[in-house]
């Protein structure tokens, strides 16, 4: 099992900036029309793990298909730091852009693939 870490990230001016705990576990590669044009790799964190720093009157909300899934994008740099949703289940979830945690190598993590196109 990883191990949980505090990571900190934000957008690419600084003006959203976030704090979480995760184990990067699933790191996901989607296929969906979003995922592919962004190149979004999401984790999915529980809300209580995820604090967002600065910035929170700076995001700009963008909802598609089925408006459930609610992304969150610095309006000034326009990069996609989150979303928030619900998973099957009901619960509610934080989707972390991965690329927006400080430091991090995407090259180093396990992706796990997500047929997000079918569905």
């Amino acid at each position: 099992m990883a191990e949980l870490k505090t990571l900190t990230g934000g957008c690419h001016c600084g003006l959203v900036r976030f704090e979480c705990t995760t184990d990067l576990a699933m790191v996901t590669a989607c296929n969906c029309s979003i995922c592919t044009k962004r190149g979004l790799h999401f984790t999915f964190i529980a809300p209580e793990r995820f604090v967002l720093r600065a910035g929170e009157d700076n995001l700009k909300e963008y909802l598609f298909n089925k408006h459930a899934i609610h992304h969150q994008s610095c309006a000034d740099c326009g990069v996609e730091v989150f979303a928030r949703g619900t998973k099957p289940d009901g619960t509610a979830v934080i989707a972390l852009n991965v690329s927006c945690i400080d430091g991090i190598e995407l090259a180093k993590l396990k992706m796990t693939p997500i047929d997000g196109r079918s569905r």
